[in-house]
């Protein structure tokens, strides 16, 4: 007996009652980090475990995830960087230059209106919206 390996199931559950944000912003990663660190008192961080490799047109492709742990939560905060050397995380997102996923607890609304109103007061932060599952076709690509 075969059994198929349900990807689209693995995505919904990665992404359950996750809340992802989509930021325009031509920084380099670790500028934007320092922002972020600095106006919203995060700690972002280099996971060197979580990068994303994808392999396109007989190249591979290395995306970096920055992660931020919230204290006394199960919440995790996860920045992607969308572009590497021509390539995209999101191809779907190709003016996006950061995806920040927010997973492991609940993210009500204050809180995510809160970030985004920050986020937007950022020196070179262009824009900033929330991206709904049903928008994104590559999820997969972020799943580590």
């Amino acid at each position: 007996m075969k059994h198929k390996l349900d990807i689209d199931a693995l995505n919904d559950d990665f992404f359950a009652d996750a809340r992802l944000l989509g930021i325009t912003a031509p920084l380099k990663n670790y500028q934007f980090c320092l922002h972020l660190n600095k106006n919203l008192g995060f700690n972002f961080k280099l996971n060197s475990d979580n990068e994303i490799h994808l392999r396109k047109k007989n190249r591979n492709y290395y995306f970096n995830i920055y992660e931020s742990v919230e204290q006394n939560s199960f919440l995790v905060h996860y920045l992607y960087h969308n572009q590497f050397d021509g390539e995209y995380l999101l191809p779907e997102f190709k003016h996006i230059d950061f995806l920040w996923l927010m997973k492991g607890d609940i993210v009500d609304e204050e809180k995510c209106n809160w970030i985004k109103e920050v986020v937007k007061t950022i020196e070179g932060v262009q824009l900033i919206a929330e991206l709904t599952n049903e928008k994104i076709k590559n999820k997969g690509n972020m799943i580590f």
